[in-house]
């Protein structure tokens, strides 16, 4: 099976046009104004306006207001939700959206009663956990935490060009998901790093 790929924290139209180019399945944007990825609806109107076909945009939220995700479904063209932070089940469940739970991975984080909680989750992304940070650790996990859950993974947390062969090796994941690791600063993507992290993708 073909590992899927996520590029987020995009913040530039021509990032979001470059990975679509260079076949990543979806592009994460940021709506959590702490992020330095972090962007505005209109900005996420003119990265969106013109992204090529099949490629998904994914809104990234971290515990917010219903109508702040509200707003942005009604003004973005959303595929799927990402919720980064404490989210219940129920809270996920009500935009009548696809969404994704984001789990951040400790010695005892119960995948399997995660999955089952989540049951409504179209995959769980796994995460490093670092307190007081939802995400953008630039940090790997232990990956040996990982079990199979019969639901699909998308891993996170420090992949790059350096490891994210091996990560696939390894934890056989439905998709993988990039920021920091193709970056040239935090929200600037770098084009180079892009390339080079689709090519050890396809190699694993």
């Amino acid at each position: 099976m073909r590992t899927r790929v996520k590029i987020c924290g995009i913040t530039r139209r021509q990032d979001a046009d470059f990975a679509a180019d260079s076949g990543v399945d979806a592009i994460g944007l940021v709506f959590y104004p702490p992020s330095p990825r972090a962007i505005s609806i209109a900005q996420a109107q003119n990265i969106t306006s013109r992204l090529a076909p099949f490629v998904s945009t994914v809104a990234l939220f971290v515990d917010p207001d219903p109508t702040e995700v509200s707003r942005c479904l009604d003004a973005v063209s959303i595929d799927i939700i990402q919720f980064h932070g404490d989210e219940s089940p129920e809270f996920c469940s009500q935009f009548d959206t696809p969404y994704i739970k984001a789990i951040r991975m400790k010695p005892d984080t119960d995948l399997a009663k995660l999955a089952t909680e989540y049951e409504s989750a179209s995959a769980l992304l796994l995460d490093t956990y670092q307190p007081g940070l939802p995400g953008g650790t630039g940090t790997t996990f232990d990956w040996n935490l990982i079990s199979q859950i019969g639901k699909p993974i998308i891993l996170a947390g420090g992949l790059n060009t350096g490891n994210v062969a091996d990560a696939i090796k390894q934890v056989r994941p439905f998709a993988v998901d990039v920021s920091g690791g193709v970056e040239r600063e935090k929200g600037i993507k770098s084009h180079d790093k892009i390339s080079a992290f689709m090519n050890e993708v396809e190699n694993a």
